[in-house]
């Protein structure tokens, strides 16, 4: 986008300001010794070590000095003065050098209405020298590219010369050191390869092999076609005009399509997105659901978690007494729980143990559904390249049991606070509020939907305790209060936990651009093309 405050922005502004011609072309191709030969004296060096130029050169008349001198064109680039040669660095000094700063030579003999910029090769071995030269050739407003009479089918310069076909510039080629007696021939094929390429209209001109005179230059003769067609332009306002305006109007036209292929782009990774998002959330959805099946249908009331509850309980002796009433059954549980305090820690162990079962054996399942939906998905495929997400994290299982234990104490803490009556706490000194908690836990476990046979009677009997017991000290209302109450704490919990490890997926989607943003680069190409309409009239 660095075109935009390179070329668009200053050329719509002053149509009337000079054509800057950039001369560009492969390493070298002989650009440095084209520009001492068309102003006529060395202003830039050329030499054998690569890459030749290595600091962008611009030449323009004195009188035109402030079209230049501040930050109307390339403002990134730092603007270093000179009037000769040897301002300009060697050829062969480090790579790199000077590329960072603009050289300015000021010069009678460059036509008023015109400057030259020597630019750095477009094929140089370092990779600051190609991106500056493609910076300068698209801050042009006509090129002059020079390539060799063995060269000029190598690929790199027309990529470059297509583009300058879409952008509809004013090109110029400089066929150069063209060996004697083939001159026709190929000349002919180059107008040929630029005609399917869509330049069938850019000037051509030749430069036959000619050794350089003592002072450095070709003769004037050599470059007498490139020479005369850039005095032409410079002496025709009209024609500069023109040129300016149709290459305005080209480069901000595909600047615009090129936006609107970036929103078009940015549409496909948002539905990309949407759609592995989508993976994500169904997975974690299910898991949410397989948690919440489990905590509800009476799976965790058995195994381990209903023996203990039994011991608890004292089983058969302790359902006989629910037919003698819900004293006896307090006194009963009182005394229970006074002598043998230890099984109701036995009880929240096998509770947190069947639960931290169930919470990773779900999560696992959705991290494993995600990696395998994903790598169907060719945009998630990309996504999941090393990433190795098929399980779950390392620090899940500890985080699991931390979350179950910390619900265990949110129960606590509920009990705490519905038992703050003085009657109410009286009733739970029989019973030890980790005792009630223990029943509570029971009563949100306690659906038998997923039991069977003798499972039936004993969870079902299990339950009917933890529900009587809780009525007894709460009432009823209360505790089907507690019961949703503890049934919210913990799908909270598990909530936290599963979306932690559904974001270790989500956070390799594209974060940042959204839909509206996308829509706001669509009016940009709009504003462009209207842009280019203003440009045109």
């Amino acid at each position: 986008m660095t075109q935009v405050s390179d070329y668009i922005l200053p050329r719509y502004r002053s149509f009337d300001a000079p054509l800057l011609a950039v001369v560009g072309g492969s390493t070298g191709a002989g650009k440095s010794t084209l520009v001492n030969a068309l102003v006529g004296r060395v202003v830039t060096r050329a030499g054998a070590i690569r890459p030749t130029t290595r600091q962008p050169i611009l030449l323009h008349h004195p009188s035109e000095s402030a079209w230049f001198d501040g930050d109307r064109i390339l403002p990134a680039l730092p603007r270093v003065t000179g009037t000769a040669a040897e301002s300009a660095p060697p050829a062969g000094g480090a790579e790199g050098t000077g590329t960072e700063s603009l050289l300015l030579v000021a010069d009678d003999v460059v036509p008023r209405g015109i400057a030259l910029l020597d630019a750095p090769d477009i094929d140089s071995v370092s990779d600051g020298n190609r991106r500056l030269a493609r910076q300068l050739l698209a801050a042009a407003d006509l090129w002059l590219f020079v390539t060799t009479a063995n060269r000029y089918a190598d690929a790199v310069p027309w990529a470059l010369l297509k583009d300058a076909a879409a952008r509809d510039i004013t090109v110029a080629v400089v066929l150069d050191r063209i060996p004697p007696g083939v001159e026709d021939e190929v000349a002919d094929d180059l107008r040929a390869m630029l005609a399917a390429q869509g330049l069938g209209a850019a000037k051509l001109f030749t430069v036959p092999e000619t050794p350089l005179g003592p002072d450095g230059l070709l003769p004037a003769d050599a470059v007498a076609g490139p020479s005369d067609w850039l005095r032409e332009l410079a002496g025709d306002a009209a024609v500069r005009s023109e040129i300016a305006r149709r290459t305005l109007a080209g480069v901000v036209a595909q600047l615009a399509g090129r936006v609107e292929e970036l929103a078009a782009a940015e549409d496909q990774q948002h539905e990309a997105a949407a759609r592995l998002r989508a993976d994500v959330d169904a997975a974690f959805n299910e898991a949410r659901s397989g948690i919440s099946r489990a905590a509800g249908d009476g799976t965790l009331l058995r195994g381990e978690v209903l023996a203990r509850w039994q011991d608890f309980v004292g089983t058969g002796e302790f359902f006989r007494s629910l037919e003698s009433g819900i004293g006896r059954l307090r006194d009963r549980i009182g005394a229970f729980l006074s002598g043998r305090p230890q099984p109701v820690k036995t009880v929240e162990e096998a509770i947190e143990s069947g639960l931290h079962a169930v919470v990773v054996d779900e999560a696992a399942t959705a991290a494993e559904r995600v990696e395998e939906r994903w790598r169907q998905d060719a945009a998630g495929r990309g996504q999941l390249d090393g990433a190795g997400l098929g399980a779950v994290s390392d620090d899940f299982s500890a985080d699991a049991a931390e979350a179950i234990r910390a619900w265990q104490g949110d129960l606590l803490e509920l009990i705490r606070s519905e038992g703050q009556g003085r009657r109410l706490t009286a009733r739970m000194a029989s019973f030890g509020v980790n005792g009630v908690a223990v029943a509570l836990m029971v009563v949100v476990f306690a659906s038998t939907a997923g039991l069977t046979g003798l499972e039936i009677g004993i969870a079902g009997g299990s339950a009917v305790v933890g529900q009587k017991l809780l009525e007894a000290i709460f009432g009823e209302d209360a505790v089907r209060r507690l019961t949703r109450k503890a049934k919210s704490l913990l799908e909270e919990r598990c909530d936290a936990l599963l979306e932690a490890e559904a974001g270790r997926f989500l956070r390799l989607l594209p974060t940042g651009r959204t839909p509206e943003d996308t829509e706001e680069l669509r009016r940009l190409a709009h504003g462009l093309l209207a842009t280019r309409a203003e440009g045109e009239q």
